[in-house]
């Protein structure tokens, strides 16, 4: 009974509760299911983080939080389906990614492995942006390719972080969360479809659950 009452268990919960709650919203004219389902999912990788970190006023483990609240800002701002809302969304998942480039240092990071890791994630980012960019409107390609810049540095720490003091939860969340965020891009500059979120979704609060269950242990 414990492990279903469990803090993670319960984040789970909620955050599979709100993505069907998106997922409704998508196949119906019920709106309103994605403005409480979302948040919802969004406020549970933070709250779960929280409780992870039991007061903890490491730096790192601060860094992390203010990651993960981050992330929340930029959830809620792109449920606005504008270029500003998504403007200051991809603004504060930068902002986010950034403090979990500061989280992993503050932890510990293994040069050799994020060095190791830069051309691995490059073999990645340059076809990305090669299929990206071209649909990228002018204004809109610098914070493009300063996110894309962020969140590559993103998973080369979390990589040089696993090599300081190993967690493989850590890789697995960086990793999620990059390939979630394909989806992202897909659905505002390439195709909207409704199957971007049907993987990107699970993708992404996945990665967020499991960041807020580790909080850099």
């Amino acid at each position: 009974m414990d492990s279903v009452l469990s803090p993670f268990a319960i984040a789970c919960v909620v955050t599979t509760l709100g993505i069907a709650g998106c997922f409704l919203a998508d196949r119906s004219s019920l709106k309103v299911a994605e403005w409480v389902g979302k948040p919802a999912a969004s406020l549970a990788f933070v709250w779960l983080g929280v409780h992870t970190a039991n007061g903890s006023e490491a730096p790192a483990v601060r860094a992390f939080l203010a990651a993960l609240f981050l992330s929340l800002v930029g959830d809620l701002a792109l449920m606005r389906k504008t270029n500003a809302a998504f403007l200051g969304g991809l603004g504060a998942f930068l902002l986010g990614h950034v403090a979990f480039v500061v989280a992993f240092i503050l932890r510990g990071i293994s040069l050799p492995f994020a060095i190791g890791m830069v051309p691995l994630v490059m073999l990645v980012a340059v076809p990305v942006s090669r299929w990206l960019l071209p649909h990228v409107d002018g204004p809109m390609r610098a914070p493009v390719i300063a996110y894309m810049t962020v969140i590559s540095a993103m998973v080369v720490c979390a990589v040089g972080t696993y090599g300081h003091a190993p967690a493989p939860s850590i890789v697995v969340a960086a990793l999620m969360f990059f390939v979630s965020d394909l989806a992202v891009a897909r659905q505002q500059f390439v195709v909207k479809n409704v199957s971007n979120r049907l993987w990107g979704l699970p993708l992404y609060f996945g990665a967020q659950l499991i960041f807020a269950a580790s909080v850099l242990r």
